[in-house]
């Protein structure tokens, strides 16, 4: 694929490494470029970088109307050797080109999704923050271009990638256990529905339901299944759950459930980690009275820009609360964390092909 460069001038471009005074967040900040490519007439076409800038989208647009649009989230980190690795990019781009099939979107070849994400993180790599705990956040998206108000899916698209310079996705990081809300109002997804799929149509779903769980206190939602008896989803993460033997449960995953890469990764990881992981139907019931039982001694979620997240608590819509162990971060939890954020940073060699070199071409 000849990818095109339409790079700013040099002058207007980060000439030396980023080093912020103070914590950068998370998703708050934008590098000097952006990568694009348009699908026309039945193929992609017209690879570029080009300067961050907004897009020209006719007002008619399909994605604006009617939801086609599907997106990934991924991280690349800066190893001692100042290069720069992508943590299992290629599975975000099999995770891309499942949603865009949900979403009637046409699939973009893995090869072309992964060149275009390194010509911009090599261009831009002078935008990682070095500040502990920091990456380039990651994220592709492919939305609907054409202008069109029948029902039907778009014609023309455009897959763009663009790079956050980021920190923790918690300001408290990863040392205070969060509370999640149990509710039995709010669904994320139902069998046979884009559950399964990053649509950006399922985050703007989810926005009622956090505005309800901040209100609860609890940083998410724990989503139910329909019939509001099993667990599947954190927010924007799996569940995950800890025995007093030490074997780590994840709900298994269903076509109401998105595949998280993170959960994939703890599972490739078991005989690593050194304990038992394994995927089983949660139900609710079972769940809480494992806790108070003390059987469940720690419990989270799992997800790209979190990493780990520990639930120190649960909150029911009748203000109920049952705490997990003693309500803090417990030392399962934390192992899974710092193996697999040492694999990301480069402290411990991961599986092969897990972290992805990114060359120096331009």
């Amino acid at each position: 694929m000849q990818i095109n460069y339409n790079l700013k001038p040099a002058l207007e471009r980060r000439t030396e490494q980023f080093e912020p005074e103070t914590n950068v967040g998370f998703g708050n900040l934008r590098t000097d470029h952006m990568f694009l490519m348009d699908y026309r007439d039945g193929e992609w076409c017209d690879p570029r970088v080009v300067p961050y800038g907004p897009f020209e989208v006719a007002p008619g647009a399909i994605a604006l109307h009617y939801g086609q649009s599907v997106f990934e989230g991924a991280k690349a980190f800066q190893h001692d050797d100042g290069e720069i690795y992508t943590f299992r990019l290629n599975k975000n781009a099999e995770r891309l080109n499942r949603s865009a099939d949900i979403l009637c979107i046409p699939s973009l070849p893995e090869s072309m999704q992964l060149a275009g994400i390194n010509a911009l993180i090599d261009v831009d790599r002078l935008w990682f923050p070095m500040q502990e705990g920091a990456c380039l956040y990651i994220r592709p998206f492919i939305f609907a271009t054409e202008d069109r108000l029948s029902v039907s899916p778009s014609q023309a698209y455009t897959f763009c990638v663009m790079l956050s310079p980021s920190g923790p996705y918690y300001a408290d990081g990863f040392d205070k256990a969060i509370r999640l809300l149990i509710s039995e109002r709010f669904h994320r997804a139902v069998s046979g529905g884009t559950g399964a799929s990053k649509a950006a149509g399922n985050y703007a779903a989810s926005l009622k339901a956090g505005k309800a769980a901040a209100e609860y206190g609890a940083a998410q939602v724990l989503y139910l299944d329909a019939t509001n008896k099993q667990i599947e989803e954190v927010g924007a993460m799996n569940h995950f759950h800890i025995l007093k033997d030490g074997t780590v449960i994840i709900p298994s995953f269903t076509d109401t459930i998105l595949k998280s890469i993170t959960s994939q990764s703890i599972l490739d990881l078991g005989d690593i980690l050194g304990c038992e992981v394994r995927q089983e139907t949660v139900m609710l019931d079972k769940f809480i009275s494992d806790i108070e039982s003390g059987e469940i001694i720690e419990a989270g979620g799992f997800g790209t820009a979190a990493v780990v997240s520990p639930v120190g608590s649960y909150i029911f819509e009748d203000n109920r609360v049952v705490t997990v162990g003693d309500g803090q971060v417990g030392e399962h939890t934390r192992r899974l964390y710092q193996v697999l954020t040492d694999i990301q940073k480069g402290k411990v060699q991961g599986p092969d092909g897990w972290m992805q070199h990114v060359a120096r071409t331009v």
